[in-house]
């Protein structure tokens, strides 16, 4: 689960770090009262679980309460990047000297943990590894050591940032280790002219299998999305992710839908969503699947990429025909059935022989033919 900024600021602060202060509202008119209790100037900040909020006009300096009223009324409502904004955050401008990057992420790969540093922070990490890749320095973490005092400062000094930051290091890993996050990330980290270091901006997230034993997330916060299908979708119990794009994806496996999203990316489209059907591909399940899909309008094709094992590949063909009775197919469906009892399965979909359903026998022709019809559309 991923927080929002103003909740991953409450957690750094539980956890001793310096952060600005600052209040959420989602009323214009309360946003002029919390200026005026920060000292009349704020930034008014977009809530929203995306990036590039800056660059999209979500994040604006008020020189007074009545700036910031306007400024709030402006970004409340906003889109950015098919997140409405419902919340806006107001902190004290902070004066800063210098800017960095720090943070802890899961190496799935490694089994273990990595830190990622820079002595650049303040922009779009990507872009920096991209462009000066020697500027970002990835230092491995033990879980079972830990950041300690010492490891936090080999983390410093590899990256280039002040004597200073080594307490906040050991302090970030603590929040993940407590909180039970996956990742925590501050961007920037920065030293104020008065030499304090300070936590401009976070991003933390939680692990959901984890929730049973952080009662402080609270059932209300977990189930809280800010897109309005994903809330749709997990109140369906599905697991879905809006993206920026226009072909709808579904597969069973978090893995093979990943490979799904690179390879329709691939083939010069961008997916609409991550949607992991796990073991189950039940009539339900698909036609609630498709359900939330077509429900968005960016959608132009509907891709489902399924790999047959526990659950057979023809168990999940029949899910999509009675799925077909109940959801009105109204955009083109591209389907990919292979594994267990994948004949069967394409002999079912040739049966129900509807005028919008295709299929391939591989993934990467399946994602060109749903590339194809959504350009197409």
């Amino acid at each position: 689960m991923d927080l929002y900024e103003h909740q991953a600021r409450q957690l750094f602060e539980d956890h001793g770090i310096v952060v600005p202060r600052a209040e959420v509202t989602d009323s214009p008119k309360e946003a002029r009262e919390i200026a005026r209790r920060l000292g009349g100037r704020a930034v008014v900040k977009a809530q929203v679980k995306t990036g590039g909020r800056g660059k999209a006009g979500g994040v604006k300096l008020a020189a007074d309460p009545a700036e910031a009223e306007l400024t709030a009324r402006r970004i409340l409502g906003m889109d950015i990047k098919g997140h409405t904004v419902g919340t806006v955050m107001l902190a004290e401008p902070i004066d800063v000297e210098a800017e960095f990057y720090v943070s802890y992420v899961l190496d799935r790969t490694a089994g273990g943990f990595l830190a990622i540093a820079s002595a650049e922070g303040g922009m779009e990490i990507e872009e920096v590894a991209a462009t000066r890749p020697e500027a970002v320095v990835r230092v491995p973490v033990d879980p079972a050591e830990g950041v300690t005092s010492a490891k936090a400062a080999e983390i410093a000094r590899a990256a280039g940032l002040p004597q200073q930051s080594v307490d906040v290091l050991v302090r970030l890993w603590q929040v993940l280790v407590r909180e039970d996050a996956l990742l925590v990330e501050v961007n920037p980290l920065v030293r104020t002219r008065q030499g304090r270091i300070v936590a401009l901006d976070g991003k933390v997230t939680l692990d959901d299998n984890a929730g049973f034993r952080q009662e402080r997330w609270g059932a209300e916060e977990a189930q809280h999305h800010d897109d309005p299908l994903e809330a749709a979708a997990a109140a369906l119990g599905l697991n879905y992710v809006k993206l920026d794009g226009e072909v709808g994806v579904i597969g069973n496996g978090a893995g093979l839908v990943m490979s799904t999203l690179d390879v329709v990316a691939g083939c010069g489209a961008r997916p609409a969503d991550f949607l992991d059907i796990g073991g189950g591909a039940s009539a339900r399940i698909m036609a609630d699947g498709l359900s939330v899909i077509l429900s968005d309008p960016a959608v132009k094709s509907v891709l489902v990429n399924v790999f047959g094992g526990i659950t057979a590949c023809d168990t999940v063909a029949e899910g999509i025909v009675r799925a077909l009775d109940t959801v009105e197919l109204t955009r083109p469906l591209v389907v990919r059935l292979d594994g267990n009892n994948a004949a069967r399965g394409r002999a079912i979909l040739d049966e129900r022989a509807h005028p919008l359903v295709q299929q391939a026998t591989t993934m990467d022709g399946a994602a060109r033919r749903a590339a194809r019809l959504a350009r197409t559309a």
